[in-house]
């Protein structure tokens, strides 16, 4: 299981992680370092082995003895090495399923460098012969509230460069991506190198906004910037250089498209209640359940709620 003890763009493997204990099943937890994220996993009875995703002796030695593979590799530099270096581990240990997380558009002609870069991660997967299942995510609730943390406490403003407010994102909850995850680990055998994309709801900007001021009963506005403005508040404030172009490719994209709620290709994914057992969370159910949270570190400690 990587990126099992979570991060600031989604979490999922930890969620697959937690999920998996809770059914009994046996989990080895690969993190980077032994932490508080790591000793609630331990305390559920997660087996623990520290390495580095660029580290392929270290991969290595974490797949033996492993059935099935869940790969998640955060938003940054280094997919490519990472994705050489878990399939060689697969294949030398016999894995026989790795379920893989990817963007939703995966090919070699999608709008963003990562959205490619996974593709042509998704081949190197096929070509290893390691049972391969691309689970090909949208847009993460969880992504968007931490964009919107950036701006609200200044600014008062969800400050975005998605053109006007009918602007369309397909989204997800990074809990019924990890659903799906534990059902294609846990589930019968598919066909390897089948794709699974998977969107839980269809929201404008304007549906973002109206979310935030009803759960937060707060004044809330969209405030539209440019690229290199986003791009500079968010550099500033630490973002990686590759989320961030990935990021500013998507947002242009978006906004090129300018595509309809009903458009055929951003229906709600059947299989995240088929595989995953439950129905997509809406966005503003997500913006509840986290009011606590977003409240300190999205909206200030003077939100009302």
């Amino acid at each position: 299981m990587t990126s099992a003890a979570g991060g600031i763009q989604g979490s999922t493997g930890r969620h697959v992680s937690e999920m998996l204990l809770a059914r009994g099943v046996r989990v080895r937890a690969f993190v980077r370092q032994i932490d508080q994220r790591s000793d609630r996993l331990k305390s559920l009875g997660a087996e623990f082995f520290v390495g580095d995703f660029l580290d392929a002796r270290s991969v290595e030695q974490a797949a033996k003895d492993v059935s099935s593979i869940y790969f998640a590799y955060p938003v940054q530099d280094g997919l490519a090495d990472a994705a050489a270096g878990m399939a060689f581990a697969a294949r030398r240990h016999g894995v026989s399923r790795l379920v893989n997380l990817v963007m939703y558009r995966s090919s070699i002609d999608a709008p963003t460098p990562r959205m490619r870069q996974n593709y042509l991660a998704e081949q190197v997967f096929e070509w290893a012969g390691v049972g391969p299942l691309h689970l090909r995510a949208a847009v993460f609730y969880e992504t968007v509230a931490r964009l919107i943390g950036a701006s609200l406490p200044v600014r008062g403003a969800i400050r975005l460069p998605l053109g006007n407010e009918s602007t369309i994102l397909p989204m997800i909850s990074a809990e019924d991506v990890a659903r799906i995850a534990v059902g294609l680990l846990t589930g019968p055998e598919r066909a390897a190198g089948t794709a699974y994309p998977v969107l839980g709801s269809v929201n404008s900007v304007a549906d973002i906004v109206g979310a935030f001021a009803r759960v937060f009963n707060r004044d809330i506005h969209y405030e539209e910037v440019t690229d290199e403005e986003w791009r500079s508040e968010v550099l500033a404030r630490g973002w990686n250089s590759h989320a961030v172009e990935h990021l500013s490719s998507l947002w242009k994209a978006l906004r090129a498209a300018a595509l309809s709620r009903g458009t055929t290709r951003f229906a709600v994914t059947e299989a995240i209640e088929e595989i995953g057992g439950a129905k997509p969370k809406t966005f503003e159910q997500f913006v509840r359940e986290r009011q606590s949270e977003l409240a300190v570190t999205a909206l200030g400690a003077n939100a009302k709620g």
